[in-house]
């Protein structure tokens, strides 16, 4: 640790909380700018929404969403239509506020008018979603997963899934929710933040008993009951990858910002925390994303009053440990160097990533002394050789053929950034958005440069007034998708807007490599 920061350069930066814990020009840190804000659930709900709209059945995996306070009228009325179209729907609903972790300001309501209209919706958004009734149960207590995805590059994108996860219990056994038990936060909410409070929560030595288990011990559990587990993982696989395809967009505008194209700055990876929940029919239902999850692999006991002690967890260190180790090996540095035949194989003096990662590993044969060669006709493996093997899959860009078509708005992200014109700044301006619309040439008799003012002026005054971003005035990048899809409405009728969106983006695409090619011919004389 350098808490005062180190002069000479990283190869890891491994980062607390966010991208911009240190200032850093080169080597890898662990962290992605604008992820904090990406995963959170406004900004969250709002990019699965954009693909709700575009994919419907594809993104079927996220519960119906409102943001407050700006949305509570559209969600009272929508409510009512659905009631009144099925009054033997009684539903319930739980409110999640934007910035809370670890269940905190978490409740549930029946009904639209029992929202908690203080002041604090004001200066705390929220979201409100349909609550998932039907949850699969355990020993009849509820749970839900963590997994762990390492995003291991934004361009190209490339996704790993941890092989095991943690499934956390609620300490109480589930009723589906009535007026009487909404309040019952053991009995509903799967936090393990939470729980841990409950007398009922029980720490276990062992993987498979306890309220926090292994994945892989719930998933044999399943297939000893004859549930199709590859399904299960294969759906899970699905919600992983289109849930980074929705957040890639915003990502990719933040990383532009804070490392420009051409100029040295550090490359990325992050370890995020996907929160699960297992419907009744096995069916994956995304509760949320998390920038930071916790890879503390210990709990506090109190020994005595005001007096607490660290104790190990073995459910946490198996999965944790495996996560950080793998991901620590898939960014080495000095991998590339080591599988390289040419090199002789020698034992720095100081120690080597792999040599440190082995010092966890059980039956680890002999390590040479430094200037040692390695030898070779023995049959010696190398540190990385006595590893256990990687518990992270790959999954993109391994299954990118499934799931290239969804990755329409990440190439309207890619025009928006095109536009942006000054480097650093994550906002388009009136100048940018109209040299869009004239270099893709979408102005025309019908819709002309006025009417482009008026659809910027319009879009971007109403993102502006939600509480976006503040810092900087300009067309955010969720009001330049909406005014895309808008563009592409009016452009293409009668198609599904994921075919609109698809053909206007094709046609600026054409224009703008013709423009390119123009611009080169020029440049060469």
């Amino acid at each position: 640790q350098f808490p005062f920061g180190r002069r000479l350069p990283c190869d890891i930066y491994w980062h607390g909380v966010s991208f911009h814990d240190n200032n850093i020009f080169s080597g890898q840190v662990n962290k992605f700018p604008g992820m904090m804000e990406t995963v959170r659930k406004i900004t969250l709900s709002r990019a699965m929404r954009t693909m709700q709209d575009l994919f419907p059945l594809e993104y079927n995996f996220y519960p119906r969403s409102w943001i407050l306070p700006e949305e509570l009228p559209l969600f009272v009325a929508e409510v009512r239509v659905m009631k009144d179209s099925d009054p033997s729907w009684k539903p319930t609903f739980i409110v999640k506020p934007d910035g809370g972790c670890q269940g905190d300001g978490i409740y549930l309501i029946k009904d639209p008018g029992d929202i908690r209209l203080t002041g604090s919706i004001q200066s705390r958004p929220a979201v409100v979603q349909e609550y998932i009734c039907k949850p699969l149960l355990v020993d009849k207590l509820k749970f839900d997963i963590r997994l762990y995805v390492l995003l291991k590059s934004l361009e190209p994108l490339e996704i790993y899934i941890a092989k095991d996860g943690l499934s956390r219990f609620c300490t109480e056994p589930y009723q589906e929710p009535t007026l009487k038990n909404l309040h019952q936060v053991f009995m509903h909410l799967t936090n393990y933040s939470l729980n841990i409070h409950s007398e009922n929560f029980i720490h276990s030595d062992s993987v498979n008993t306890g309220s926090k288990r292994t994945f892989s011990s719930i998933l044999c559990r399943l297939s000893s009951r004859g549930a199709d587990v590859k399904k299960l993982w294969s759906d899970i696989i699905s919600l992983v990858i289109k849930t980074i395809i929705a957040l890639t967009p915003e990502l990719k505008v933040y990383y532009q910002s804070d490392i420009p194209a051409g100029k040295p700055g550090p490359t990325c990876f992050q370890i995020l925390g996907f929160d699960i929940l297992l419907m009744k029919n096995l069916k994956p239902m995304l509760l949320e994303v998390n920038a930071n999850p916790s890879m503390r692999i210990e709990h506090e006991q109190e020994l005595s009053p005001g007096v607490f002690e660290n104790v190990p967890s073995p459910v946490d260190e198996e999965v944790k440990v495996a996560v950080i180790r793998d991901t620590l090996r898939l960014v080495d540095p000095q991998k590339k160097k080591r599988k390289d035949p040419q090199m002789s194989f020698k034992v720095p003096s100081k120690p080597t990533l792999s040599m440190i990662l082995c010092h966890r590993c059980p039956g680890l044969e002999h390590v040479p002394e430094s200037g040692e060669s390695r030898p070779e006709a023995a049959g010696a493996r190398s540190p990385e050789a006595a590893l256990p093997s990687l518990c992270l899959k790959q999954v993109f860009p391994k299954y990118s053929k499934q799931f290239n078509y969804l990755r329409l708005v990440d190439r309207v992200a890619a025009l928006f950034i095109r536009f942006l014109g000054v480097r650093g700044t994550t906002k388009l301006g009136p100048t940018g958005f109209r040299t869009f619309i004239r270099n893709c040439k979408l102005s025309n008799s019908s819709f002309s440069m006025a009417a482009v003012d008026i659809l910027y002026i319009d879009i971007t005054r109403r993102w502006n007034s939600m509480g976006i971003d503040h810092k900087e005035s300009g067309m955010c990048l969720q009001a330049f998708v909406e005014a895309f899809f808008c563009l592409a409405q009016r452009k293409y009728k009668s198609v599904p807007l994921h075919e609109q969106v698809l053909s206007l983006l094709q046609l600026c695409e054409c224009h703008l490599a013709a423009l390119d090619e123009k611009r080169l011919l020029w440049g060469c004389g």
